[in-house]
């Protein structure tokens, strides 16, 4: 256990220097949202093809690892929503909030894969992330819209930076193609800014003030966020025979808090903001001890 929280500090202590950032040395929040403009559109993209690019692989290859995490997001989709017969939350406040459930932490899940696979897992968690980008944008939109403008976000996610990366970075790696050793190194240095900047980023969003009238509800998608679907990844990549690097990836990216921009489209699409920045800052919170603690039971079964 000692060994794996020294992989998983170095990315948590940046997530609390964001806040520490915000709060304490008063750095203004319009300053992090601009980084976070920069990340979403340059280097993250920069990072995905980048990491894609740099392992060799197939789609024959990658199909069971798709499917694992196909599976996975689809069951957290339900479980999220079946809060909704049992706890009979407002329509608003469901809408908003199930998005927390299945919404991954991309800045996080890449910095932990390079640490934990090195090139091998990072290559492995780009892949996921890429194809979990527009499910989990599409699940979260529909829980969220309602009828109301479907079109028009689902444009956006046709625009969407990190999904036109990675639609870029297979078709690179699947033609073999080569990259000039300016623009690799380019990449490589626009990737490296992406990890950190973006923990920060994450770190400036947490806040623990918010709607306390929902805290069985919150208790409910954090608990399918962090303990059901990295349980469910566990058994799917032990059916599935997954190799070592593709288990233990599947098993990180479940494991990984929500995506600290699921309290900004909640925004954009009237739900309930604080609710939802709530429940991704307590999830971020938590996940501390549930990551290292999943890491540990992975090593125990497959090592």
């Amino acid at each position: 256990m000692p060994a794996i929280l020294q992989l998983i500090a170095p990315d948590f202590l940046l997530i609390g220097l964001g806040w520490l950032l915000l709060h304490y040395l008063h750095f203004p929040a319009d300053f992090f949202r601009s980084l976070e403009k920069l990340v979403y559109y340059v280097l993250f993209p920069a990072l995905l093809f980048s990491s894609l690019t740099q392992t060799q692989w197939s789609l024959s290859e990658a199909s069971w690892l798709l499917l694992a995490v196909l599976t996975v997001i689809l069951c957290a989709v339900g479980l999220s929503w079946l809060a909704q017969p049992f706890l009979k939350p407002d329509a608003r406040s469901m809408g908003s909030i199930a998005q927390c459930g299945f919404r991954f932490n991309t800045y996080l899940g890449l910095s932990l894969a390079q640490a934990i696979g090195g090139a091998q897992g990072a290559a492995a968690m780009a892949l996921l992330v890429g194809f979990g980008v527009p499910l989990c944008n599409m699940a979260a939109v529909s829980g969220l819209a309602r009828g109301r403008g479907k079109r028009r976000m689902f444009q956006a996610m046709a625009k969407n930076p990190l999904i036109l990366a990675t639609l870029l970075g297979m078709i690179w790696n699947l033609g073999r193609l080569p990259i000039p050793g300016p623009f690799a190194i380019s990449l490589s240095r626009l990737g490296a800014c992406a990890l950190g900047i973006g923990l920060l980023c994450v770190g400036a969003t947490l806040s623990l003030q918010g709607a306390r009238a929902h805290q069985k509800l919150i208790i409910w998608i954090n608990a399918v966020k962090l303990l059901a679907m990295p349980a469910l990844a566990l058994l799917l990549a032990y059916a599935m025979q997954l190799n070592l690097i593709e288990s233990q990836m599947l098993l990180l990216y479940c494991a990984l808090p929500t995506a600290s921009s699921a309290h900004v489209l909640a925004a954009q699409m009237q739900g309930d903001a604080k609710l939802v920045a709530l429940t991704m800052s307590l999830g971020t919170l938590s996940a501390i001890l549930t990551i290292p603690l999943w890491l540990h039971i992975f090593n125990w079964i497959f090592q």
